[in-house]
């Protein structure tokens, strides 16, 4: 792998669905297997997943400036569908697509579908599945309402960080639950985003456990009695605690709690640059990380290597002066 160029595609979850349904009162020594990995490419297209457990050590080069086109999909079915790498290599124009490629990929269709957009028939039969309705919430307490198909109904609350989330809805299909889910921002001011930086700046000190389930609890019912008074069909309402993965439990502790010491940001930025650290938890996209040289724990949000190009290998972070607080 050392030498090679890669593309990067971000970090990806995977995992068994966990068997959650009658906890109506998760709490923090309840975790959910799973597993995570740094999705790359190669230059003839193939792809490597590179394993994030606690203890890996990820060393690399950024290897050329600025972010390259991640390519399309073409979606076939709720479990089926084709990449298709970007021909020309373009730059990004479109947070990780060039224009042609935003313009051709399926998934761009999807938030207009539930307002009568049209969809081609493999995007139809993937929207038609199963979808759930979710209200998460993030380490410093953001909390949001969002949708998961059935079959990553698990894999997409661990992608996102989230700390606490519960299952409001099963809807029919993803037109039904994305009906549900505009309703829910208008009617209870939950947003559907919560920004990559507010989710790793608050890793640099969580909110204690219970307060965030407590949080989320009363957001979820708020939400159900909501539901309970929509007059239509095609959805359920359920009450169902999702389970976050074990990898990402010391990343939500609190300064204090089982912490040895003070997180801070991981000090360089990843536009240049060598970069090296060993991996101790991991919560999304985020990872708490130790550099060569320093007990200090730092954050490192590796979202922000999608559409990176990178050289792997022995590469280490220049150890920065953080002046550890005295109080």
């Amino acid at each position: 792998m050392t030498g090679t160029r890669y593309l990067v595609h971000g970090v990806f979850w995977d995992g068994p669905e966990p068997a959650a349904a009658g906890r109506s009162q998760p709490g923090p020594e309840q975790a959910a297997a799973g597993s995570a990995v740094l999705r790359l490419q190669d230059p003839a297209g193939a792809f490597t997943e590179l394993a994030l457990d606690a203890g890996t050590r990820l060393g690399f080069r950024l290897a050329a400036p600025g972010k390259r086109c991640l390519g399309h999909h073409k979606v076939h079915g709720p479990a089926d569908r084709d990449h298709i790498p970007c021909p020309a290599r373009a730059e990004a124009a479109r947070g990780s697509q060039c224009q042609r490629c935003f313009v051709l990929d399926d998934s761009r269709l999807i938030h207009d579908f539930h307002r009568g957009g049209r969809v081609p028939p493999g995007l139809r039969a993937y929207l038609m599945q199963p979808h759930w309705l979710y209200i998460a919430t993030f380490a410093g307490g953001a909390s949001k309402v969002g949708t998961a198909s059935h079959l990553r109904k698990w894999n997409r609350l661990a992608e996102q960080g989230a700390v606490v989330a519960r299952y409001v809805a099963r809807a029919e299909d993803g037109r039904v639950v994305r009906i549900l889910e505009d309703m829910i921002t208008r009617d209870a001011g939950l947003p559907q985003q919560v920004r990559s930086a507010a989710k790793a700046a608050a890793l640099a000190g969580p909110v204690a456990a219970v307060e965030l389930d407590t949080l989320n609890r009363r957001l979820a019912a708020e939400v159900r009695d909501l539901l309970s008074r929509v007059p239509a069909d095609g959805f359920g309402i359920v009450d169902e605690p999702w389970l976050r993965p074990g990898l990402a439990d010391s990343a939500c502790l609190p300064n204090g709690a089982g912490v040895r010491t003070a997180r801070h940001p991981y000090p360089q930025g990843f536009d240049s640059g060598d970069h090296g650290f060993r991996i101790a938890s991991l919560s999304g996209s985020c990872a708490v990380a130790g550099l060569a040289g320093t007990d200090l724990e730092f954050i490192v949000n590796l979202g922000l290597l999608k559409a990176k190009t990178v050289l792997l290998g022995e590469y280490k972070a220049d150890v920065p002066a953080v002046q550890e607080s005295l109080f």
